[in-house]
């Protein structure tokens, strides 16, 4: 349980501990009150030193009562610290993994895992966690009474410790491996979930309950399985203590019945050993949830934060992009999707990409943006390796629109707003920088319309308008343009095409996947992007109406060792 000690908890844990060592010396009153009826009160038959007694004994569970509370609150609150200090940078970490080639099975379990350490520190198996230690003090207590009740209560003490190690050794590798197989049912049933119209189209259903049923069926057979061990453990530490409670009482009638000791040290010892013997009882029945919350903390300590390297502030970039030598997609078994691909934007100029499907242009963008990370090779903007700026610091001067555009749940002024604090004069203006206004405007409740889950309330060529407005929310220095018209009616295209040329005005730099040749002969240069290769031309303005492929100019202007292309088209 060291994780407890952990920087963020300790200041929590400590006032717990000192709240468990009053409460457990609050609790050593009732033996001693029973003691002093036996052995003072009944032979005196004294109202008066009853009553004393009663009020010491009432203040005593009154302290252990406040001190009860104070620690289940300080462990709640823990608790609320620990899940406010890892959930946020694991969200992100998590976020950074999803989107990149570091993406394991495991994130899916990481804010899981949060919870279950939270749920942990609120529950009732961590009291035991706390109260255990101070059995020292209830043997102390007992051989105080008499050395002969005090080693009988140590040997029992020992006894149901050995028991709890065995309890551990029994149970872990059963704990663990029923963990193991929960997440792997929880990750199919979402499998099936994200597929369910491929598995509908296809009649996969039956097949794939079936592979589920089988995943499920294994955590059942090894929840069962656990169960039975752990419920015959727990069954056993109880019926123990009992046991060790009854030859506690009887022990101390012999020692009565030899005038070695009174009538109320035989029952204060009973009442002691009880007490001392409850927190290992507790840590049997529920060790389970230790080792649960073992395994969630060792998870998460062996995570590393993909934030933790990007420190870097940066002032606002002009928009100079620079691509050099990137290769990526490599392995032993293919050739890499990009080798060696190079470009450069000034502030103001527009670059398209054209490729045949499957060439890694998304790939690129990918990259352009920083999200994945090249095998060689570096994207600078003004200068900087993109992957040393801070994500949320370079997200105020980027935007995307990707190629399948999915909205929040929310309205469309938070979707614009990128989900932060709506200004509504920014939001129109992006709007208005997308030429999708009015689009908004006849919408039922304009700005404020909800979208419904992923946006589906809007068509998707309403939700691609929204989407090129929440790339262009805050005046990014870079745009980058996945097929940005692929759901565009007419009015729609000229809306894209209008915005293109006001960020051309605005000296904004703009990287776009397209293939219309109408689009495309609005921008300044074309990448044709083949076999891993890429390769940039600077465009002949005067050639686009006549172009019917891509338009590109006799002379590249990046890989100049590449062949010459014919000035009326590139072929891809």
């Amino acid at each position: 349980m060291r994780w407890l000690f952990n920087p963020q908890l300790r200041p929590f844990v400590l006032l717990a501990g000192g709240a468990s060592l009053l409460l457990n010396l609050a609790m050593l009153v009732p033996a001693l009150y029973a003691t002093q009826v036996f052995d003072r009160v009944f032979p005196s038959r004294s109202l008066e030193t009853l009553a004393m007694l009663s009020i010491l004994v009432l203040l005593a569970l009154g302290l252990g009562w406040c001190m009860d509370v104070a620690r289940a609150r300080a462990l709640a609150h823990a608790g609320r610290v620990l899940d406010a200090g890892l959930s946020p940078p694991l969200l992100h970490d998590v976020l950074a993994r999803a989107c990149g080639s570091q993406r394991t099975a495991e994130d899916g379990d990481a804010l899981r895992d949060v919870s279950r350490l939270r749920a942990f520190l609120g529950s009732g198996g961590v009291l035991a966690v706390f109260d255990a230690p101070w059995l020292p003090i209830y043997l102390l207590a007992i051989g105080l009474m008499h050395p002969l009740l005090g080693l009988a209560a140590a040997a029992g003490a020992v006894l149901l410790f050995a028991l709890g190690v065995l309890t551990e050794r029994l149970t872990r590798a059963a704990t663990l491996a029923a963990q193991d197989r929960g997440r792997d049912a929880a990750r199919y049933s979402q499998a099936l979930l994200r597929n369910a119209e491929v598995i509908a189209g296809m009649g996969m259903a039956g097949a794939g309950v079936a592979a589920w049923k089988c995943r499920h069926d294994a955590l059942l057979q090894g929840q069962s399985e656990l169960g039975t061990v752990t419920a015959r453990l727990s069954a056993t530490a109880r019926i123990a203590r009992q046991l060790l409670q009854a030859g506690m009482l009887a022990l101390g009638a012999w020692l009565v019945v030899g005038a070695e000791a009174s009538p109320g040290i035989m029952v204060a010892a009973t009442i002691l050993l009880g007490r001392a013997l409850q927190p290992i009882e507790q840590l049997i029945s529920g060790w389970k949830a230790l080792i649960e919350a073992r395994g969630a903390w060792s998870r998460l300590a062996a995570r590393e934060a993909a934030a933790a390297s990007q420190t870097l502030s940066l002032p606002a970039p002009q928009g100079r992009l620079q691509v050099e030598r990137l290769v990526h997609g490599g392995t032993a078994q293919r050739a890499a999707v990009l080798r060696g691909a190079s470009l450069s934007l000034e502030p103001g100029e527009s670059l398209g990409l054209v490729g045949a499907s499957g060439a890694g242009k998304t790939t690129l963008l990918r990259l352009v943006l920083g999200i994945w990370q090249p095998q060689s090779g570096t994207v600078r903007l003004d200068g900087a390796d993109i992957a040393r700026w801070k994500r949320d610091e370079l997200g105020r001067h980027v935007g995307y629109l990707p190629q399948d555009v999915e909205l929040f749940a929310g309205t469309v002024a938070e979707n614009i707003a990128r989900l932060g604090a709506v200004d509504a004069e920014a939001v129109v203006a992006a709007a208005r920088l997308a030429h999708a206004h009015e689009m908004i405007l006849r919408l039922p409740q304009g700005y404020d319309t909800p979208v419904g889950e992923a946006g589906r309330v809007l068509s998707g060529g309403q939700r691609q308008r929204v989407g090129l407005a929440r790339a262009l929310y805050g005046s990014p220095r870079l745009v980058v343009l996945d097929e940005p018209n692929a759901h565009l009616d007419a009015e729609g295209d000229a809306a894209l095409v209008a915005a293109l040329s006001e960020l051309k005005q605005a000296g904004t730099t703009v990287l776009m996947v397209n293939h219309r040749p109408a689009l495309m002969a609005r921008l300044d240069k074309v990448a044709v992007l083949k076999d891993g290769v890429l390769e940039v031309y600077r465009q002949a303005a005067a050639d686009a109406p006549r172009l019917q492929a891509v338009p590109a100019p006799a002379t590249p202007v990046e890989n100049p060792a590449a062949p010459a292309r014919p000035s009326a088209a590139v072929a891809v």
